[in-house]
């Protein structure tokens, strides 16, 4: 498959998960981006377009540290950071990615410090 095919593929898989998605100040979008290195999340409230709260990997760098261990530090910081803004419950947008690997991690870590997802 083609570059272009598969940019085209992934866009409509995106546009269809977060056509069904609005985040609010009480449930804001639990957005989640993973790249060849690293993870990173978002809670954002759409009806205001703010960012709420935001994470990355990076911020917990180790060179023995591998791809999942980074996205269950995601999870973990996103929920205690969600935590102080006082927001207790969030929807998931997985973007074009599978509900599997780092992103199953990621939120499974977040709802283990406490975010209902």
């Amino acid at each position: 498959m083609k570059r272009k095919e598969y940019n085209k593929i992934k866009t409509r898989r995106e546009r269809r998960v977060r056509e069904r998605i609005i985040g609010t100040l009480d449930r804001p979008r639990l957005s989640v981006f993973r790249s060849n290195k690293f993870t990173s999340a978002q809670l954002i409230d759409d009806v205001n377009g703010k960012t709420i709260a935001s994470t990355s990997s990076r911020e917990n760098i180790s060179k023995k540290q591998n791809k999942t261990a980074g996205a269950q530090y995601v999870g973990k910081t996103i929920a205690e950071r969600a935590k102080k803004e006082g927001v207790l419950k969030a929807v998931l947008d997985r973007g074009s990615y599978r509900y599997h690997g780092r992103v199953k991690t990621l939120v499974e870590s977040a709802r283990e410090n406490g975010l209902q997802i």
